[in-house]
C-alpha cells in the first residue's frame, strides 16, 4: 500500500511530503494506523549526515504510537484496535545470545532500525513521520490507555533509554543519581529516577531550567558553568547518566563520582569524547554507554510509566512544523519533545 509521509531527500535537506510503499501484512506482521510520530534527536542526526552516509530519500520516526488496523494470520498478542507502539527497532536475528536473553538491541547480526536499516525483504525500512507502517508483532508494544497517546509517543525512545541503564545499574531509593542536562532524554530520566526512588540531582549549563527541573522529580539542581559545582559536588554520585547530544567535559564529570560509580552515556554526540584514565582509576570508577532497551524491557517500562503516571512533556505540532521543529530542537527551544500528529499527513 501506498501511504503519505514525510522525507529527507537528501543529507542536510528540508523534509518534504512524499508517498512511500509499505510491505503487505504478512502472517506474523501488525498494519498500525499511526496517531502520533515524536522527534527523535536521533531523528535530526540522521538526516544531516552526521552520523554518516545514509539512504536518501528518507522518512524518520521511532517513537511511534497508534492503532491496529489489520494483523497477520498468526498474530495473537495484538488485535484490530489495540493501541500499540513502535520504537526503535523493527527486527532482530531472534537466536543470538543477546536476542535471546532479551537485548534484542544488541543483536550481534545488528538489529534492524525503525529507519535507514536494510529490512529482512531487502527493502530500506521507513520510519513513523507516515500515516502507516507494518510491523513485525514481535516488536509492536502495547501502550496502556491510562497514557495519553501523545505524551507516551516519545517513551517509545526517550522512556526506554533512560529507563534501561537507570534499571541496569539498579538506581533506586538510597541511590544518589545524577543527569546531566534536561532536554528531551534528561527531562525522562528525572521523572523516572524520582519513581525508582533515587535521590536526583540535575546537572545543567544554566540554571534557567531549575523550576521545571525540581517540578519534574529532582531533588537539587546545580550549574556545570560555575565551577564550585565540580568541587561542591566531588565524590557524590552512585550513577551519572549523561543525555546530552554534544561534547562536554567527560572527566571534570567522572570527577563527581563516588567509588564504584558508573557514568552512562545515552546521549550520542557526533564527535569523540575525551577522557583522562585518572578520572576512572581513582574511586574504581566506571565510565559506559547504553542503547536503548530490548522488547520485553520496553514493554516493561510501559507499564511502569502507567503505574506512576509518567509521561513525557511534549508540544504536539502538525507535520507541515517540522523543519522549524528541528530547528528548534538544535537551539534547545522545546520543553520538553515534539510530537508530529499523524492525522495531518491524511
Amino acid at each position: 500500500m501506498r501511504v503519505n509521509a514525510y522525507a529527507a531527500p537528501a543529507s542536510g535537506q528540508p523534509l518534504a511530503p512524499t508517498t512511500i510503499e509499505r510491505r503487505d501484512v504478512g502472517a506474523g506482521d501488525v498494519l498500525i494506523a499511526i496517531e502520533y510520530a515524536g522527534i527523535c534527536h536521533s531523528d535530526i542526526h540522521t538526516v544531516n549526515g552526521d552520523w554518516g552516509p545514509q539512504p536518501f530519500p528518507l522518512v524518520p520516526g521511532h517513537e511511534i504510537v497508534g492503532t491496529v488496523t489489520e494483523v497477520g494470520s498468526d498474530v495473537t498478542r495484538h488485535a484490530v484496535g489495540d493501541r500499540v507502539g513502535v520504537g526503535c527497532m523493527v527486527n532482530s536475528c531472534g537466536e543470538c545470545d543477546n536476542c535471546r536473553a532479551g537485548d534484542e538491541q544488541y543483536c550481534r547480526q545488528g538489529m534492524v532500525g525503525t529507519y535507514a536499516a536494510t529490512d529482512r525483504d531487502g527493502t530500506t525500512t521507513q520510519g513513523g513521520y507516515s500515516t502507516h507502517v507494518v510491523v513485525d508483532a514481535d516488536y509492536v508494544l502495547s501502550v496502556p490507555e491510562s497514557l495519553d497517546a501523545a505524551a507516551a509517543t516519545p517513551l517509545l525512545c526517550a522512556g526506554i533509554t533512560t529507563y534501561s541503564p537507570l534499571k541496569h545499574w539498579q538506581a533506586g531509593p538510597g541511590k544518589k543519581v545524577a543527569v546531566v542536562g534536561l532536554g528531551g532524554l534528561g527531562h525522562m530520566a528525572v521523572k523516572i529516577a524520582h519513581a525508582m526512588g533515587a535521590e536526583v540531582t540535575v546537572l545543567s549549563q544554566s540554571l534557567k531550567k531549575m523550576e521545571d527541573g525540581l517540578r519534574l522529580g529532582a531533588d537539587h539542581y546545580y550549574a556545570t558553568s560555575d565551577p564550585e559545582t565540580f568541587e561542591a559536588l566531588a565524590d557524590t554520585f552512585d550513577l551519572i547518566i549523561n543525555t546530552v547530544s554534544a561534547k562536554i567535559d567527560i572527566s571534570a564529570h567522572l570527577g563527581l563520582l563516588a567509588v564504584n560509580g558508573a557514568m552512562v552515556n545515552v546521549g550520542a554526540p557526533a564527535e569523540p569524547l575525551d577522557v583522562n584514565v585518572f578520572s576512572l582509576l581513582t574511586n574504581r570508577r566506571s565510565f559506559s554507554g547504553s542503547m536503548i532497551g530490548g522488547i520485553a524491557q520496553t514493554q516493561e517500562m510501559l507499564d511502569f510509566c502507567a503505574e506512576h503516571g509518567i509521561a513525557s512533556e511534549v508540544e504536539v505540532i502538525p507535520v507541515d512544523q517540522v523543519n522549524e521543529a528541528y530547528e528548534r530542537v538544535l537551539a534547545s527551544d522545546v520543553r520538553y519533545r515534539f510530537v508530529i500528529d499523524a492525522s495531518t499527513l491524511a
